[in-house]
């Protein structure tokens, strides 16, 4: 199966470059929340901090990953697609609109 999302535009490329840049970010980010000590008095604070942003390099990294198997755009659970508008707004989104709200309860 065929991603639905046509790069005629170059967007896909753009949004690939973009994913990466992020998941960099967030790469070095992580490496300070742990590495930084400084005060035991803000270690939930930060033990949140570095739950929140593992959670959204593991998103980044699986929306890299089915950008390069071509399955980006594909909703993981009815496998119809996933509007370019969502993707634009939510570039990690797994599910298109209505098997999100049915994923979510």
């Amino acid at each position: 199966m065929e991603t639905y999302i046509r790069d005629t535009d170059g967007w896909l490329a753009d949004l690939r470059d973009r994913l990466t840049e992020d998941y960099e970010l967030q790469t070095q980010r992580l490496q300070q929340l742990t590495a930084d000590t400084s005060d035991p008095g803000e270690a939930h604070t930060r033990a949140a901090m570095i739950a929140a942003t593992q959670q959204s390099l593991e998103e980044l990294q699986a929306a890299l990953r089915r950008i390069e198997e071509d399955q980006y755009g594909i909703c993981a659970r009815c496998q119809g697609e996933i509007p370019r508008e969502r993707l634009e707004v939510l570039p990690q989104a797994r599910f298109c609109v209505p098997c999100q709200q049915r994923q979510s309860g």
